[in-house]
């Protein structure tokens, strides 16, 4: 085969080779200079160049046999994670809520140990917990970094290093330290091994930007500010004491409370009992320790006659001096409805509040009228599911066909199921002046909250609901929350809990809301009991104003100091009070 060599030397006369040879020499050999010497000098720099490698290469690892054990790791892992840095989270008052802390961890450089059965025996013998079969096979890889065991104890970390065993060194990590306990759990939520949130405020802070400057390296210490909450760890600490403590007395599966701001929708206290340690974030696999204010839907009872009312009030259809009839029971098709201490006669809308009349709350909502109903619940925020900063919420349990029947048994608070702080949120909203404002567990000021709020009722609708929440506590199903001095205002629900597809007459959820205080509303209380049972002291029954309500009466005279709620003494009652104010603003 003739090369492109060949060609070009056949097309090319013999005097333009020779020419073209002479060129080449001329550029690479100047006349004046010895070659034997030129070529000398060639040889020394090539030797000089391999020289340089060399040392360069014995340079790096003689650095890589005095680096420390921490700085090879660092470039060791690649599909490992290394726990980062997360900012410190503060309760409204500065109380520090989760840190991190620096601990030592565990690993192993497969690729450096002598003998894997002498690193066996003396790691499994520092440390029991660790299993043998699965360290042999990790360490018996072919991986240049494997994790032995995360978070050490210092102790731990000394016995290791005694050992004296090579490829196997410690990593300061960062991990995440709740200084509280289970005090402010549901609402923190926990991390992983990895120090990533992944429930609860720690969650919502990787997913609003944490996470990113994780990945491009930026999450260091110096470079977070805290995030403030607006908890207040004291007043969490007496809601959860009270609460654990009603659990007990009243034998109940679960107890839950949430104080919030009516003028912020600031949550500033939200206990589920049982709750978990975020430190020991196995316990939170446990279903019965779910936070059941946001993730759990329930029906709420006689508490959502609240709505019932304020709807019929708004509308302009009722008034304070409107009756309906409650002489028997109201037949509906095949069921009837009944009151639990029936009057058997006709009730003001006062009387249908204060004895919790489903009757009267049947009819009152019929009267307004089905879709009536259904778009005031929505405006309300009581039909979709409720958004906060709390990644773990749930979907309300809504009629798919809304008839009449269903408006009959939502108006007293059963058919529809709802997270207990959507309940809080809307009947907040009927305290505060109408405003609908969206809850939040972080800082928020009333101006940043009206700017969010939509107005949802007439201002003199939310004036003679409080006057009926103050009514109910003074002549009603509420009285036992009736603490001297802070004025409370409240409604009792009691709802039958559904137990295989059937309501169960055995088994009832217990709540009472409680605003604090009803002339001047600023806080807005929520004690819910699971299942309590019956005591000699309740003398038989279970409802709500003998379990929810004594204990709200008791989570008010602790918390009201601790909110900067003065006692008011002597104050007149609710028809000299507020709706005497309220026939002087008309």
């Amino acid at each position: 085969m003739t090369t492109m060599a060949q060609i070009t030397s056949l097309r090319l006369p013999e005097s333009w080779r020779s020419w073209r040879q002479r060129f080449m020499r001329g550029l690479m050999y100047r006349g004046d200079i010895d070659r034997g010497a030129k070529a000398r000098a060639r040889v020394g720099l090539a030797i000089v160049a391999f020289a340089a490698v060399y040392f360069i290469i014995a340079v790096r690892l003689v650095m890589f046999a005095t680096v420390s054990d921490g700085r090879t790791a660092h470039r060791a892992v690649t599909g490992d994670a290394i726990a980062t840095a997360r900012p410190d989270i503060l309760d409204r008052n500065g109380e520090v809520l989760a840190t991190d802390v620096r601990v030592p961890s565990l690993y192993g450089e497969p690729r450096r140990l002598i003998d894997v059965d002498e690193a066996v025996e003396l790691l499994t013998a520092d440390l029991p917990d660790l299993d043998a079969n699965e360290l042999r096979e990790r360490l018996s890889s072919k991986r240049g970094f494997v994790w032995l065991k995360r978070d050490i104890t210092p102790e731990q970390q000394r016995e290791i290093y005694r050992q004296g065993l090579p490829g196997i060194g410690f990593l300061n990590e960062n991990k995440r330290d709740y200084p509280n306990g289970p005090e402010v759990s549901h609402l923190l939520g926990h991390v992983n091994v990895d120090n990533q949130g992944i429930a609860g405020m720690e969650k919502w802070l990787d997913g609003h930007g944490l996470a990113a400057l994780h990945l491009a390296g930026l999450a260091t210490d110096r470079l977070q500010n805290p995030v403030e909450l607006a908890v207040d760890l004291r007043v969490q600490h007496a809601l959860r004491d009270e609460l654990v403590t009603a659990r007990t007395n009243f034998k109940a599966l679960a107890a839950a409370g949430i104080v919030l701001d009516v003028h912020t929708g600031e949550v500033v206290a939200m206990v589920s009992e049982p709750d978990y340690d975020p430190n020991n974030p196995h316990e939170a696999l446990d279903p019965t320790r779910i936070n059941r204010l946001t993730t759990g839907v329930y029906e709420m009872g006689s508490t959502f006659k609240a709505f019932t009312i304020a709807m019929a009030l708004d509308s302009g259809k009722f008034t304070l001096q409107s009756t309906v009839d409650a002489h028997g029971p109201m037949h509906v098709g095949r069921f009837q409805i009944h009151d639990f201490e029936p009057e058997n006669r006709m009730l003001s809308v006062p009387e249908i509040f204060t004895y919790s009349s489903n009757i009267g709350a049947a009819r009152t909502a019929l009267a307004v009228g089905v879709e009536a109903h259904k778009t005031f619940l929505r405006k309300m925020g009581q039909l979709d599911r409720l958004r906060t900063e709390l990644p773990e919420s749930a979907e309300p349990i809504v009629p798919k066909h809304w008839g009449d029947l269903n408006t009959i048994t939502i108006a007293f608070g059963h058919g529809l199921s709802v997270a207990p702080l959507q309940a809080l949120m809307g009947v907040a909203a009927l305290m505060n002046g109408g405003l609908l404002i969206p809850p939040t567990f972080l800082k928020r000021t009333e101006a940043e909250a009206r700017a969010l709020g939509k107005q949802v009722i007439k201002p003199q609708t939310s004036e003679m609901m409080r006057y009926l929440m103050r009514l109910n506590v003074e002549k009603g199903t509420a009285r036992k929350a009736d603490i001297p001095g802070y004025y409370i205002g409240g409604k009792t629900g009691t709802a039958d809990k559904v137990i295989n597809g059937h309501y169960s007459k055995a088994s009832v959820l217990t709540d009472f809301m409680a605003i604090i205080p009803a002339d001047q509303p600023r806080y807005l209380l929520l004690i819910m009991l699971d299942d309590p049972k019956v005591l000699p002291e309740t003398h038989g029954f279970k409802t709500s104003g003998w379990n929810a309500v004594p204990v709200g009466g008791a989570v008010v005279s602790r918390i009201a100091p601790l909110l900067g709620i003065e006692p008011r003494l002597h104050l007149p009652d609710a028809d000299h009070l507020i709706l005497a104010s309220l026939k002087e603003s008309r």
